[in-house]
């Protein structure tokens, strides 16, 4: 299993039609085959710059490289991610064995 994360903070004012447009293009990342768990979240802790993250579960890495390469993901990095996300932190998990 991976879990895809990353924190960010868009360019958008807070609570404006922008910030919702963009959010709701990025839940339609959930809808790429092989993504399980998907979670769109307001972050709240004062300790980081972010505003909002994703996660994501994938069973393998197979199935996280098939969306990454996937058309969707690839265009919404492109059209929405590049030009609207201020600065972000993307971690990928797996669990921890020993």
């Amino acid at each position: 299993m991976i879990r895809h994360t990353v924190a960010f903070r868009l360019k958008h004012a807070l609570g404006s039609a922008a910030e919702r447009d963009f959010l709701q293009a990025a839940r339609e990342l959930a809808k790429i085959a092989g993504v399980q768990k998907f979670e769109c979240l307001r972050q709240t802790s004062a300790k980081n710059p972010f505003t909002f993250g994703l996660s994501m579960e994938f069973t393998d890495t197979a199935a996280y490289a098939f969306y990454c390469d996937h058309p969707d993901h690839t265009a919404f990095v492109q059209q929405r991610w590049i030009p609207e996300v201020a600065e972000f932190m993307e971690i990928d998990y797996v669990p921890h064995t020993s």
